[in-house]
């Protein structure tokens, strides 16, 4: 093969995969990261013997490039990325440079909200029907490294907008979008209709041998359906009206239809509890029953999954009053979910980096259900101006642990104390992991 230059732009587990893949397709691979890489990509790129480069972009390093892979967390407002657009190098995901090696069939998930438990269900219910199958994508080891280094026969992905975006060629075999609400706008120009665009880039390439599956109760998601034309054979879910094909409730009853062939369980019985957690049943379960999985396979997955950390985790009792870890929650909608599935009164701790929240939604919910709100970012002003005619105590703090400890003291017996951030964690956390890793030692010292 002719050696072709690839630029890696990001160190961390998406880029060292694409570096790995790239060597192994023979590109003249070099790994450029802004920040500092960590000691074990840094083994590891050594030991393929691929050159990199931590806290700089060295712009006769990367713009001589005949493809740039670049990590989903660079903006296109990055100055090296303004410079590849100006010199017209092409830039693309990890994941679309994984997919370019790969005949496995992909099953893609994407939307605001959901697709991380939606993803870990799918992966499950596959891996029990003994299918070869790989976890990638937003989540677990790289698509890239993966397809380098292991024989699946299908991918379960889940894709965020910014890995979207540099898609152009990718196909998925399944998508599936759970729901579009604002998120991220600071990246979209503060634009829904640009954020919304991102998210419809899940289906491009889709061809009639193809499924898309998504939510019917999402009103963007039907908006956006009625200006396009899609080959797929489309599986709507739905949890307000049936349907004759895809997924529905009739009273407490889940429904799902693919091929003719009926799969039915009761709501009670799904191990993941919640009207949201019910859409994330129904889509994973329309994939399975889309791939002829044996029904079997398909109840055991929705009715003993064991959920996802950071993700409504309930953690912890302290003196009868419940810590929820729902770090992941980096939206107002995600909170919106949380807030609803309470049943006893809420200290909420919120805040972090404000993503261009609107926080009126959440408005009615706070009013029924919160007590007190402790905010824990660097700048909470948005937040107590949302809040502040509430009639509820605002506490602001700078760490998780007085932050938690804050929380128990507004508390009473029976209260639950609920981590439903809203915003991304990068001014006091490393990642949205951090942040619910420190939650939980806090609640443990208490």
């Amino acid at each position: 093969m002719i050696k072709n230059r690839l630029v890696i732009l990001g160190g961390g587990e998406s880029g060292t995969g694409a570096a790995i893949l790239g060597v192994a397709k023979g590109y003249e691979t070099f790994v450029s990261d802004l920040g500092a890489i960590q000691d074990l990509y840094k083994a590891e790129l050594t030991a393929h013997g691929i050159p990199f480069e931590e806290l700089q972009h060295t712009p006769e390093l990367i713009l001589n490039a005949d493809l740039v892979v670049k990590s989903p967390g660079i903006p296109d407002k990055a100055p090296i990325i303004k410079s590849l657009i100006h010199e017209g190098v092409q830039i693309i995901s990890e994941i679309e440079f994984a997919g370019r090696y790969t005949n496995a069939k992909t099953i893609c998930i994407t939307g605001s909200n959901g697709k991380t438990t939606t993803t870990l269900l799918t992966y499950d219910m596959l891996r029990r029907a003994g299918l070869k199958v790989g976890l990638a994508g937003n989540i677990g080891k790289s698509f890239a490294r993966q397809v380098a280094e292991e024989d699946y026969d299908y991918y379960v992905l889940e894709i965020s907008s910014f890995q979207l975006d540099g898609m152009f060629d990718f196909r998925a075999n399944i998508a599936i979008l759970t729901n579009i609400t604002p998120d991220h706008l600071d990246r979209y120009n503060y634009e829904m209709q640009n954020y919304t665009d991102s998210k419809f880039r899940i289906v491009q390439n889709q061809t009639d041998e193809d499924f898309f599956i998504y939510n019917d109760d999402d009103p963007l998601i039907e908006a956006e359906l009625a200006k396009r034309s899609l080959p797929a054979m489309k599986l709507p879910f739905s949890l307000a009206h049936p349907l004759s094909t895809g997924g529905w409730l009739e009273g407490d009853k889940m429904k799902l239809n693919v091929y003719n062939n009926i799969f039915d369980m009761t709501i009670l019985e799904l191990a993941l509890q919640g009207k949201h957690n019910v859409n994330n049943s129904m889509a994973a379960g329309i994939s399975g029953m889309v791939l002829k999985l044996r029904k079997d396979d398909i109840r055991e997955c929705l009715s003993d999954f064991q959920g996802v950390e950071h993700r409504l985790e309930r953690f912890m009792r302290v003196h009868e009053i419940e810590f929820i870890n729902d770090s992941k929650a980096t939206n107002v909608n995600s909170v919106w979910y949380a807030l609803e599935s309470m049943s006893t009164k809420v200290i909420w701790l919120v805040g972090g980096i404000d993503k261009g929240n609107d926080y009126t939604q959440l408005y009615d919910l706070v009013k029924e259900k919160v007590k007190a709100i402790v905010c824990i970012g660097v700048d909470n002003s948005k937040i107590k101006e949302a809040f502040k005619n509430f009639g509820v105590d605002i506490v602001e703090t700078r760490s998780m642990e007085e932050a938690v400890r804050s929380s128990y003291f507004l508390a009473a017996k029976g209260d639950s104390v609920l981590l439903s951030p809203a915003c991304a964690s990068f001014d006091l956390f490393k990642n949205y992991e951090d942040r619910g890793r420190q939650f939980k030692e806090a609640v443990r010292n208490l």
